[in-house]
């Protein structure tokens, strides 16, 4: 890819990243704390994205950790939590930082690529697994939205945002 355009499934991560974003604005401390039955609470869904993007794309593809407390308080099966929103956003937002030059760089061969670790090629390719974040952030904006509702806040969003302008349909490069 050019420095000046990612790949095609960089630009839909990044989408379902600003809709997750926005499923969350205005969000307090307070509520995102909230748990209902068995569902996690807002801020363990930010602090669990953060820890996949981590894992995937710094640790995996980079063999970097900046966070390890992201890694292990919000892995897949880790048990439930109630952490500060402000400070789950706050990691989230570094660990995104941190793996947007990565993602820049990303070609159409290096998604075929699987990561190393230990010496050992991984199962999933790059490309799975940016699949994989991409539509996991989109199960957690269903998610998350449902909390809301439950907490009784309104004017939440009904539908995608701005799909044609921020993610359109673009051709792979040749």
């Amino acid at each position: 890819m050019t420095a000046s355009r990612p790949h095609p499934l960089v630009v839909q991560l990044r989408f379902a990243r600003s809709e997750f974003l926005r499923g969350v604005t205005g969000v307090s401390d307070e509520d995102g704390a909230v748990r209902l039955g068995p569902m996690n609470c807002l801020a363990w869904n930010v602090g669990h994205l953060a820890a996949q993007e981590q894992r995937y794309f710094l640790t995996f593809a980079q063999a970097l950790e900046p966070l390890p407390a992201i890694a292990a308080e919000f892995k897949t099966g880790a048990p439930g939590s109630t952490p500060r929103l402000s400070e789950t956003l706050a990691a989230w937002r570094e660990v995104t930082r941190l793996v947007d030059p990565w993602l820049d760089a990303l070609t159409a061969e290096r998604l075929l690529e699987h990561p190393v670790r230990d010496g050992r090629a991984l199962p999933p390719t790059f490309g799975n697994m940016l699949l994989r974040t991409t539509y996991h952030y989109w199960y957690h904006c269903g998610e998350n939205q449902a909390i809301r509702q439950q907490l009784g806040h309104t004017g939440l969003p009904q539908f995608v945002g701005d799909l044609d302008g921020e993610a359109p349909y673009l051709p792979e490069p040749r």
